[in-house]
């Protein structure tokens, strides 16, 4: 099947949901043929100034999607990224470039238990995946946010444990998630696993699950969404080689 082509989509509106969370909301009519039923899966944003006149994409969650909208979290990073960027200054009418969507990673209802990590850039897709559980669902997430005021009211099952770090300064100390995970004692029965980080925080996650708690890899999704130090094009690489590498 062919690549849909990319479609262009409009600011609705924006508002911050915690002091270092903006939610932008993007539709028009671009949005007609959007696929329904997409909250939890990709888009790329592209944005201008790329290597040879291509546009640089970012990779973004859709937070939530309604009739002719969907919702889009940004992280406002210190360093500007050029998403971020645009999230901080777009005005309400503005357009913007959008490829997608691409398939969501949704938890496997069937386990009997639920392990979730991530920092803040994981913070929509997990946060999706755990409003989407049923309602006898039992488990834990632990989530990385900059500050106490980026702490989340979300729609957790009564069973569901909320663990939230505080990391002012997200990329150091990436292997606080991992940390944390091994001081909670591992559940009975069937656990399935989503995490979702920075690179080096990646790692410590993957090799807590595989080799420590040998997590069969059928019930264990796991991935970096960003590198401390890189721009999503060396961090793409990083990936591609840590993938071959890891098996």
């Amino acid at each position: 099947m062919a690549r849909a082509l990319p479609r262009n989509l409009h600011v609705i509106s924006k508002h911050n949901v915690t002091p270092n969370m903006l939610r932008v909301t993007l539709g028009g009519d671009g949005m007609l043929d959007f696929p329904e039923d997409q909250a939890g899966g990709y888009i790329k944003l592209m944005f201008d100034a790329g290597p040879e006149n291509k546009p640089l994409m970012r990779t973004y969650t859709i937070r939530e999607q309604r009739v002719g909208e969907i919702d889009v979290d940004f992280v406002l990073h210190g360093d500007g990224g050029p998403a971020s960027h645009w999230a901080a200054h777009c005005q309400t009418g503005d357009s913007i470039l959008v490829g997608g969507p691409g398939a969501k990673k949704p938890l496997d209802h069937s386990a009997d238990y639920f392990v979730l990590a991530g920092d803040m850039t994981a913070l929509p897709a997990i946060s999706v995946n755990i409003e989407a559980l049923p309602a006898d669902a039992r488990g834990t997430a632990i989530l990385e946010v900059i500050d106490q005021a980026d702490i989340q009211q979300l729609n957790a099952p009564a069973g569901m444990e909320l663990i939230w770090l505080i990391n002012p300064e997200p990329g150091h100390r990436p292997e606080a998630l991992a940390e944390r995970m091994r001081q909670l004692p591992w559940p009975d029965g069937r656990v399935n696993v989503w995490a979702a980080c920075e690179f080096t925080g990646m790692r410590a996650l993957r090799q807590y699950f595989r080799e420590e708690r040998q997590v069969d890899r059928a019930d264990l999704y796991i991935s970096s969404y960003w590198k401390h130090g890189s721009n999503e094009d060396q961090h793409k690489q990083l990936k591609q080689a840590d993938a071959v590498q890891a098996g």
